[in-house]
């Protein structure tokens, strides 16, 4: 039962991998905790928003944070939905649960002052590893791609003389972003040496290691953990924060919302807004060292008195 409805949010409702396995996580802990891990006792139509709000306090008291409280409840909302759908069930138990108030934090970025100096730092452009792994930064940095977009995208579809890639993003959704001269002259340096290695002429994907075979996610992780560690100040390192860079950096340089939001391959422009509180806090920040009378308090001004 719980198979049949993880099947149906991969394959017919496109949820990202990620997602099925955060949902797949939570619905079975709690019909661990429903059934005392006899899964074959399950009946999800004789459960009531009661058993369901017991099972969440239950997770609280554990120590789940809200976000990951938000999360299970949205898991039970869809599997109920679905088994109203395909089963028969008359209600949805869980639409009555309360959804956990979260505070959205702020993105975390790389200053441009910061990528620059990482991607203007000199390489051998004869060394693969080294053009692969400026490459991967460059890619995300420049065209705002996530890391499954990286490690899934197409040497065939990307078209370095017009700059401009297709990718496969969220929910199947394909979407078109151009790039610049500087990407188009790395990627054709990476092609070049990629062409050395027999083995890689079977694989697809652009990206490729020593031995031909496409990258996975921890080794996309571990160069962009790497390259961004001798560089930048910020706490996380990830392909994630150089995405959220290339957001933060084309807003901050004036480019429209619903355009960054297409190229991020967001559903919805709440997601991308985010990022214009960032801009805002950059912004307040300049005034505050900038303006000459930013700082200045009534109290200070001395002026005639009359």
């Amino acid at each position: 039962m719980l198979d049949s409805f993880l099947t149906y949010i991969r394959c017919e409702l496109n949820l990202s991998a990620h997602t099925v396995d955060a949902y797949k996580r939570d619905l079975y802990q709690w019909a661990d905790f429903a059934t005392g891990s006899c899964y074959d006792e399950l009946h999800p139509e004789s459960i009531t928003t009661n058993d369901l709000r017991i099972w969440i306090a239950s997770r609280s008291r554990q120590g789940d944070s809200p976000r990951t409280v938000r999360r299970k409840v949205q898991a039970l909302r869809a599997f109920f939905r679905y088994m109203m759908k395909r089963k028969g069930m008359s209600s949805n138990p869980a639409q009555e649960l309360v959804l956990a108030k979260t505070d959205r934090p702020l993105p975390v970025y790389v200053r441009q002052s910061e990528t620059e100096s990482i991607l203007d730092e000199n390489i051998d452009s004869n060394d693969f590893l080294e053009v692969r792994d400026k490459l991967i930064v460059m890619l995300i940095y420049e065209t705002g791609l996530r890391c499954s977009e990286v490690q899934q995208l197409a040497d065939a579809d990307i078209n370095t003389r017009k700059g401009e890639l297709k990718v496969l993003g969220k929910r199947n959704k394909e979407r078109i972003i151009p790039f610049g001269r500087e990407l188009s002259e790395m990627i054709e340096t990476y092609r070049h040496l990629k062409s050395n290695i027999e083995a890689a002429s079977a694989t697809k994907e652009l990206l490729v290691r020593p031995n031909g075979e496409p990258l996975y996610r921890k080794l996309i992780y571990n160069v962009v953990h790497s390259e961004l560690s001798s560089h930048a100040t910020c706490q996380r390192k990830s392909p994630h924060v150089l995405r959220h860079s290339f957001a933060t950096d084309m807003l901050n340089n004036g480019a429209d919302l619903h355009s960054v939001q297409q190229l991020l391959g967001h559903q919805s422009l709440a997601t991308t807004q985010v990022y214009t509180h960032i801009t805002y806090r950059e912004l307040k920040q300049n005034y505050q060292l900038a303006h000459p009378r930013a700082t200045k308090s009534k109290g200070g001004h001395h002026g005639n008195q009359h």
